[in-house]
């Protein structure tokens, strides 16, 4: 059976909106079967998705998906590209309808656009019945009213909407290795207890999933693992055999790199045990892949294998979080960094007046900030004696909006209350979101897909 192209044109929400241009052009020119995915939604992205939905009926889904679909759309309709992607968010049926007037005023009638359905269990549980993965149970604590509850969905509804002909389908909550499971099943037709062939269409989606990581974007280190034109870096395209064999490379006349670094730290990328990758379809087992460099930005696996799917889902459960403050305060010159360290000194005993509980720190931007701590042990044994650019940061978190108000009016104040020279004041509060991962038994789950016209 001929083998199966999967571009991937976006690695996350926000992610750069001209990188499926390239990755289209390249299927195109291969001239066998090929797919489009779009990975664009994080458990984050899919409260705020869920937020945007409570406010507006018609939004909830990728802000920018008209920007990034606009300039393909007919090409990959044209060339019998299907699209597949979870950028319905929190609202598919919204997200379709908004593709089907796009399609008109590019003159392409009648898509056939397939929506995916049964990730959102929010009405359809009982959390409280539920088990909360391990890692999170201490974030469960006081957690609130659910905001959105997703659970993760494989790829048996992709794949059967491709098979009926969907030029389109659009997804909410799926694992994102799903992506290409889909499009893997639906073209080789391979059984789905055939637990190897899906690990391996599952470990394609993962190298696909976060776009240019595993073509030297995320990858790049200059003097220690130089990428070419880093500024032009393309996305991943891989292939996919009938036996399970993966190729790996990127859309043709771009930048960016694809070797066995590139590609292994990937692979690794997100995986706690090797072993046991758990995904809805398969769970994954990498430790006998073996890779090849066959040719310049092309890498072959081989070696996947998988077991029985779990019998669980994972689900994200969002709440609303706390509010969140960040001010930043820049110091410049002789001994700036001691008048930031001032600064800092100043903004914590402020921080005390307030009768309102917070959780606050302050970072030297230039000096030390990641590698600090939250109680500042780092920072209070940091050299500042010869910074001479410097940027002081604080931030808040507190149950209360006027809490961190009334830190960043401190901020401010250090214009004049301050040490001396402080400037270019910036401030922002906004609320947050918080996740909490469930694991949902996978018969308590209705997953289904259907068409959806343009008319509301």
């Amino acid at each position: 059976m001929q083998s199966l192209l999967i571009g991937c044109g976006a690695g996350f929400s926000g992610d750069r909106i001209d990188a499926a241009q390239a990755v289209v052009s390249t299927l195109i020119a291969r001239e066998q079967p090929a797919v489009l995915i779009f990975e664009m939604l994080a458990e984050r992205t899919l409260a705020l998705g869920q937020l945007a939905k409570n406010q507006n009926p018609e939004l909830g889904f990728e802000p920018l998906l008209e920007e990034v679909l606009a300039p393909i759309l007919k090409d990959c309709v044209e060339h019998g590209i299907p699209i597949v992607s979870n950028f319905g968010a929190a609202n598919p049926v919204a997200a379709a309808r908004t593709i089907q007037a796009l399609a008109r005023t590019q003159n392409l009638d009648g898509l056939k656009i397939a929506v995916v359905e049964g990730d959102d269990i929010l009405s359809k549980v009982d959390l409280a019945e539920m088990q909360i993965w391990e890692g999170d149970r201490e974030l469960a604590t006081g957690a609130g009213a659910p905001i959105a509850a997703n659970v993760y969905l494989g790829a048996a509804a992709i794949a059967q909407a491709l098979t009926d002909g969907a030029q389109i389908v659009i997804t909410g909550r799926v694992a994102d290795p799903a992506l290409t499971v889909g499009p893997a099943m639906a073209h080789f037709n391979w059984d789905w207890q055939d637990w190897d062939r899906l690990a391996a269409a599952t470990l394609a989606g993962h190298l696909l999933e976060c776009g240019s990581q595993v073509t030297g974007g995320y990858f790049a280190d200059p003097g220690y693992k130089d990428v070419p034109d880093v500024a032009h870096v393309g996305f991943p395209v891989a292939e996919l055999f009938d036996d399970g064999k993966i190729m790996i490379g990127k859309a043709d006349n771009t930048g960016g790199t694809v070797n066995l670094m590139t590609v292994k730290e990937q692979m690794l990328y997100e995986i706690h045990d090797p072993a046991s990758y758990l995904t809805p379809d398969v769970i994954l087992d990498i430790c006998a892949v073996q890779l090849e460099q066959i040719a310049p930005n092309q890498v072959g696996l081989t070696g996947a294998r998988g077991r029985a799917r779990p019998d669980t889902l994972k689900a994200t459960v969002s709440f609303m979080g706390d509010w969140f403050g960040e001010g930043e305060i820049s110091y410049a010159g002789p001994n700036a960094g001691k008048r930031a360290l001032l600064a800092a000194d100043i903004l914590g005993e402020r921080a005390k007046l307030l009768s309102e509980p917070c959780r606050f720190r302050c970072d030297l931007l230039g000096v030390v900030s990641v590698l600090d701590s939250d109680d500042g042990t780092l920072r209070a044994h940091t050299p500042v004696e010869n910074a001479q650019d410097v940027r002081l940061r604080l931030a808040v978190n507190a149950p209360e909006k006027r809490t961190v108000e009334r830190l960043m009016h401190e901020v401010n104040a250090l214009y004049c209350c301050g040490p001396a020279g402080g400037g270019g004041v910036r401030t922002s509060v906004k609320s947050s979101v918080r996740t909490v991962s469930y694991l949902v038994p996978r018969d308590l789950v209705r997953e289904s897909w259907r068409y959806v016209s343009g008319e509301a």
